[in-house]
């Protein structure tokens, strides 16, 4: 407890800028995030798993495999993304960080984007970058997996954006993870459209940019949105 009350202490005063805010809590949540290395790779091991059981399901065909691969891989990614969102919050709600963070000089939205910034960098990015070595299972071209980590790289942060905003409204009750996912993953399933109908576009040799200039349509909407309604639904749960 002192310890987190030591970390936060810069929080109180006056500080020269937002951005001071977003890093010292982006910091402070990639290292707690780095020691605690278990839900990140409880997240990775889920996405390998998840995606690896396919192929071995529907058999070598390679036409269905290159097929079904853009909906797999993005669907499994939507869900080990919300493994580790469960404890975004929980932790600093359980040790009275979070009590901190609202009477903080900071804008609690800067501060909550900070939070889901290192969520998404400490367990989402890594599931980003392993994707081009899953396609190999789906006997993807170069081109094709390209566009798929293209996709993931700009969607996936969406995904911890909105997870966030769940996070928030089920934080502090009892099956808060299932409730959150309910709440969450019929928000995000324009992006899971999109991303996978980018390099299904691209297999068809159709333009793709139509998906990604949607993709980050939906990339901005969040960065706007989801911190200032986090930021509400932390206040009502803690009230």
């Amino acid at each position: 407890m002192n310890t987190t009350v030591a970390t936060h202490a810069p929080l109180q005063g006056k500080s020269p800028g937002w951005f001071d805010g977003f890093r010292c809590i982006f910091q402070r949540d990639l290292r707690i995030a780095l020691r605690r290395r278990t839900d990140s790779l409880a997240a990775l091991v889920f996405f390998v798993m998840v995606v690896s059981l396919f192929p071995l399901a529907v058999g070598p065909e390679p036409a269905l495999l290159r097929t079904m691969a853009p909906g797999v891989v993005w669907v499994a990614a939507l869900l080990a993304c919300t493994l580790p969102l469960a404890r975004l919050f929980s932790d600093d709600h359980a040790d009275g960080t979070l009590e901190q963070l609202l009477l903080s000089s900071h804008p609690l939205p800067v501060l909550v984007l900070g939070k889901i910034a290192a969520h998404w960098c400490g367990s989402v990015l890594l599931l980003v970058l392993v994707s081009p070595l899953l396609a190999l299972q789906f006997d993807l071209s170069a081109s094709a997996t390209g566009v798929l980590f293209l996709t993931l790289l700009v969607g996936s942060p969406v995904l911890s954006l909105v997870g966030a905003i769940g996070a928030a409204l089920t934080l502090g009750l009892r099956g808060g993870g299932v409730l959150m996912s309910l709440l969450t993953l019929p928000l995000v399933i324009p992006v899971l459209i999109f991303g996978a109908g980018a390099v299904q576009a691209h297999d068809a040799g159709l333009d793709v940019v139509g998906h990604f200039s949607l993709l980050g349509a939906l990339l901005l909407l969040s960065l706007f949105a989801a911190p200032l309604l986090t930021s509400a639904a932390l206040r009502i749960s803690l009230e």
